[in-house]
């Protein structure tokens, strides 16, 4: 059953793959500070109505409570904020400073030769690729 698991469970090989590619990923930000699940945080905050709390765990596939506890550092960091709502003082709103946006701007070329470098050393088609994962991700 092992090897039945080992060499068959697309969970597993899932796995594998998006922490090979996290770890890439982490290689290429290191020098402005970030790693891939921060990058991907704070770009999700890149639009122009700040989004809730809700909205960005829906986004990225992450429970409310672990992307809180993920935003903490970066919030001391000042690359973003965390308001109350105007219409919801339930809900919170999250907002990127003049630090994190000028952070992004910084990352956001390495992010771009990195996931092209990737891209290129993928084998078939990337978008088919694409559409597979988001597929699997909906369900």
């Amino acid at each position: 059953m092992t090897l039945l698991v080992r060499d068959s469970c697309l969970c597993l090989h899932t796995q594998r793959a998006a922490r090979a590619l996290a770890r890439r990923f982490d290689d290429a930000l290191r020098p402005v500070g970030l790693k891939s699940g921060q990058f991907s945080l704070l770009i999700s905050l890149n639009r122009p109505e700040a989004p809730t709390i809700g909205s960005v765990a829906s986004l990225l596939a992450m429970d409310r409570t672990t992307l809180t506890a993920n935003l903490k550092p970066l919030e001391r960091r000042g690359l973003l904020k965390v308001t109350a709502d105007a219409d919801d003082r339930r809900s919170r709103r999250l907002t990127l400073t003049a630090s994190g946006l000028a952070l992004l701007e910084q990352a956001i070329p390495i992010w771009t030769a990195a996931h092209a470098d990737i891209e290129k050393n993928v084998p078939g088609d990337s978008e088919q690729l694409r559409l597979q994962l988001n597929a699997l991700a909906r369900r």
